[in-house]
């Protein structure tokens, strides 16, 4: 039993679920365009899991003991047969489901990564002089989920 007089202490955010249609769509997306590494994958009979994370150096070993020891997880459930039919999953930013916003990723130059993200030819929802607010950009992943495009101005 701990001695620590904090219940909550050493809980960490670890992860967020999003259902994919098209798996090989946001595999490739999250890997090649956004840079993350496949952690480990998971099949469930109709389901499968997909874990991802930035930085997910390690051997394969290590990277699939990771996916529950570390934070920013990001993991990806594909419904077998959904890229055959015609199902749209929430975003979280359209009527009636409104709630879930978007995740975020820091880049260190935000000009330069919404110059890669135009020449990978990625959906936007806000480019940097859409709006008010000029730092931050949205692009889309495949199944229209939000992500959020800030400059981490803390790294070297």
């Amino acid at each position: 039993m701990s001695t620590n007089s904090n219940p909550t202490s050493g809980f960490q955010f670890n992860h967020t679920m999003y259902r994919v249609k098209n798996y090989k769509a946001s595999l490739d997306f999250y890997t090649r365009i956004l840079g993350m590494s496949l952690l480990d994958s998971f099949e469930g009979g109709d389901f499968t899991l997909f874990f991802l994370a930035f930085d997910g150096a390690g051997s394969e070993s290590e990277r699939k003991a990771s996916k529950f020891s570390r934070e920013g997880v990001l993991e990806l459930t594909y419904n077998h047969g959904t890229e055959s039919q015609d199902v749209t999953y929430a975003n979280g930013n359209t009527e009636p489901y409104r709630g879930f916003g978007h995740i975020a990723i820091t880049v260190p130059d935000i000009v330069a990564a919404c110059d890669y993200f135009e020449e990978q030819k990625v959906a936007w929802k806000k480019r940097l002089t859409d709006g008010k607010m000029r730092n931050i950009a949205f692009i889309l992943d495949p199944d229209g989920y939000w992500i959020e495009i800030v400059e981490n101005k803390m790294r070297i």
